[in-house]
């Protein structure tokens, strides 16, 4: 079943409003929770994501279905930029419940990766479209 662009632009929104809400619940003292639960929102609409991309890559798996694999290793590159922005907002919320006292440069790691990732298919992708 596939999700028109109504429903998913609603539900991006939906899950954008409810963690602000949340955050701002948290910043202003109104709300004793953990930080774990202020990003709750976000990492549902992460799994949801990951769910459905993990759907794709399985369906993209099936023998002679893409013969030269750009539409997955594309698709493989997403898993991993979701995966970074998973560990990015792990790393803060740790440092943020002091779990961990560790530098903001290592807590920033994953998401200069993501960063510099997303530069290189951006280049890649404009590269590779003007030679056509």
């Amino acid at each position: 079943m596939r999700m028109s662009l109504a429903q998913r632009v609603l539900m991006i929104w939906l899950f954008t409003l409810l963690f602000l809400i949340v955050l701002v619940l948290k910043l202003d003292d109104k709300a004793p929770w953990n930080w774990f639960l202020i990003f709750i929102p976000i990492w549902i609409f992460d799994a949801i994501l990951l769910i459905m991309l993990a759907i794709k890559i399985v369906g993209r798996c099936k023998s002679g279905y893409d013969r030269n694999g750009t539409n997955l290793r594309k698709e493989v590159w997403y898993l991993c930029a979701m995966l970074l922005k998973l560990g990015f907002q792990l790393a803060v919320c740790a440092r943020l419940e002091q779990f961990a006292q560790m530098k903001l440069s290592f807590i920033f790691i994953p998401l200069w990766l993501l960063i510099i990732g997303a530069m290189v298919d951006l280049g890649y992708n404009t590269y590779s479209m003007r030679q056509d």
